[in-house]
């Protein structure tokens, strides 16, 4: 029997079928009542939607009955089951706390053992309040007063340097192991990878210092023995030695490290007028 539905009624089960919110099963029932609508028998309903015609059969009937208010989900007979809001919230407080001491952090299965709740359960509530225990992100904050000044200037000769100017990022990567196999590599042939051993001997370790031009992403660098003032003054007169930087004004972008701050670097800046430094 064909069902009659006014455009207000069609435009709202249209509505439900095309949102990516609606629930799969009320999509799934809002269909039923939309293909009833056009004419087609419960049979060709239940194989364009995939249920029994019985099935078809029942939710026209409940649509006829309570309309679309029909067409939701009745309460079931037996005990709820314990998904309240209380204790989502629960799982929610539990995986913002610290973990027991025997574990890194909180993982679905820990968390749900340890509140004697169902995986599934702390799965949904930790999707709910938008928790990722698997996650875990860095921040620094800066103790010098005048870091938002600074970072301005930095961000500011990063995106627009001056003329006839180049800004170098510069930074040193200390306790660099100096290792070495103990057997030599095994060429590339066919068939088979090039190869190396596991085992390896130590040299001590080294410091390398480098300079990134921002402009043409061209690294400078240094590998020395050490990183005192010394090592690192002479790295700096390499750089301004370069003819591909002579004439110009360097601008220079470091941290605060000992030997960026002290006596020695502030007599390099006196002599070298061409060279500024930020940081």
């Amino acid at each position: 029997m064909e069902l009659r539905i006014s455009r207000h009624q069609r435009r709202e089960f249209e509505g439900i079928v095309r949102s990516k919110k609606s629930a799969a099963a009320l999509v799934r029932r809002a269909r039923i009542v939309l293909l009833a609508a056009e004419g087609m028998d419960n049979r060709q309903i239940g194989e364009y939607v995939g249920v029994h015609h019985n099935i078809v059969a029942n939710w026209k009937k409940r649509w006829k009955e309570d309309g679309l208010a029909g067409l939701g989900n009745r309460p079931r007979s037996g005990r709820p089951r314990e998904r309240s809001q209380n204790l989502r919230k629960r799982i929610a407080r539990k995986a913002c706390q610290k973990p027991p001491k025997h574990l890194a952090r909180w993982s679905v299965r820990t968390l749900a053992r340890e509140l004697k709740v169902p995986a599934w359960t702390a799965q949904r509530a930790l999707e709910e309040f938008d928790l990722k225990l698997h996650q875990l992100r860095t921040f620094t904050l800066s103790p010098d007063p005048q870091f938002e000044e600074k970072l301005l200037e930095v961000g500011g000769l990063y995106m627009n340097p001056p003329e006839n100017a180049v800004v170098l990022c510069i930074d040193e990567k200390t306790g660099v192991q100096a290792l070495d196999r103990t057997q030599p590599m095994l060429p590339l042939r066919a068939k088979k990878p090039r190869a190396w051993t596991n085992e390896y001997v130590r040299h001590g370790t080294r410091t390398m210092l480098a300079g990134l031009d921002i402009r043409t992403g061209r690294v400078t660098a240094h590998v020395r023995n050490n990183r005192r003032s010394k090592t690192f003054l002479a790295f700096m007169n390499h750089l301004v030695s370069l003819k591909r930087y002579a004439g110009k004004r360097l601008y220079l972008v470091m941290d605060n490290l000992n030997t960026h701050r002290n006596k020695a670097m502030d007599n390099w800046l006196g002599n070298h007028p061409n060279s500024c430094l930020l940081g």
